[in-house]
C-alpha cells in the first residue's frame, strides 16, 4: 500500500513509504482515519525493513496489487494471536 500525502501530511514527499499492511486496527477513531500497522518495504528488493504502525485517511490510501517477480522477494513475518 502506497502511503503519501494524500494518506497524511506526515508522508508528504520524500516521506511517503510503501507498507505491507499486517493489521488493521478495529478501535474507534476519527471518522475517515484509521490505524495499520505492517512494515515498510525496500521496492528494489521487496525486504521488510522496519514495523510499523501508522494513522491515515482511508481516502489517501493506495492500494497495490501483489506483482512482484522478484527472486528476493520475502513475505514480511506475521504475528498471529491465540485465544482471542
Amino acid at each position: 500500500m502506497l502511503i503519501d500525502g494524500r494518506a497524511s501530511v506526515q508522508f508528504s514527499g520524500e516521506r511517503a513509504l510503501w507498507l505491507r499492511v499486517t493489521s488493521i486496527c478495529d478501535k474507534p477513531t476519527y471518522p475517515g482515519w484509521v490505524w495499520l500497522t505492517g512494515y515498510s518495504i525496500d521496492l528494489g528488493t521487496g525486504e521488510a525493513l522496519a514495523r510499523r504502525e501508522i494513522f491515515a485517511q482511508i481516502s489517501g490510501l493506495k492500494i497495490q496489487g501483489t506483482t512482484s517477480t522478484s527472486p528476493h522477494h520475502k513475505k514480511a513475518p506475521t504475528t498471529r494471536r491465540r485465544g482471542v
